[in-house]
């Protein structure tokens, strides 16, 4: 036979040796029919690099209070009532020094009734008793305009690139700037040999999976991530 065909032939029965390993050697797999990624909110933070206030001028009021010195008057011993019990009684002494028996009754008691009603009026026109000073609180509301802090200018710096805002508050070192999902997971779905099942994996397994003695040669999550 001729020596090229004898090589030809020779390689073919090579080719086919190997492809016969490589199908009884090779590692199986087994389709993936879905995979679903698992999430969870995550907070965004951005570093603050600036913050300036921003003012505006406003009216507004406030109460001013100071201690000051005043003059106020002791009570007296009956209160506003002084000048009728001191008048009735004086009335009766002098009407009583008026006349004998019944006379004398009826001046005692017409004097005391005079001597009320004119210490009454005498009270109506007294202001009260000792004079003296002590220190108050007096306070007072006054309108001002005044400026006033309505917000802040932030710079901040996120995913490696500057940004800015404006906040009602002053900011700290960081600034939230809201939340996104975080895939944490992947629900996948599987299908080998007329089986299916499912299992939860770290990181999303593509189109196949391997199988090695009959299972998934795979690592999954013993307990699927919370989304």
């Amino acid at each position: 036979m001729n020596k090229t065909i004898l090589a030809v032939v020779a390689g073919v029965l090579v080719t086919g040796g190997a492809i016969a390993a490589y199908q009884t050697y090779a590692t199986p797999y087994a389709e993936v029919l879905s995979s679903t990624p698992i999430t969870e909110k995550e907070q965004i933070w951005g570093e603050v690099v600036a913050s300036t206030p921003i003012t505006e001028m406003r009216t507004g009021e406030r109460q001013v209070c100071e201690d000051r010195v005043v003059e106020v008057r002791q009570p007296e011993r009956f209160g506003d009532k002084d000048g009728m019990v001191v008048g009735a009684v004086v009335g009766g002494l002098l009407g009583n020094q008026v006349g004998k028996g019944d006379g004398r009754k009826l001046a005692t008691v017409a004097g005391a009734v005079g001597g009320a009603y004119a210490g009454r009026e005498i009270d109506r026109r007294h202001v009260g008793g000792k004079k003296t000073t002590e220190v108050q609180q007096v306070c007072q509301t006054v309108t001002e305009p005044r400026e006033e802090v309505i917000g802040y200018d932030v710079t901040y710096r996120a995913d490696g690139e500057l940004a800015s805002m404006r906040t009602e508050s002053k900011p700290g070192e960081q600034l939230l700037l809201g939340e996104r999902d975080k895939i944490v997971g992947y629900n996948v779905t599987w299908r080998y040999e007329g089986q299916t099942g499912e299992l939860v994996m770290a990181e999303d397994p593509g189109d196949r999976l391997p199988v090695e003695d009959g299972t998934i040669a795979v690592t999954a999550f013993d307990t699927p991530p919370q989304g």
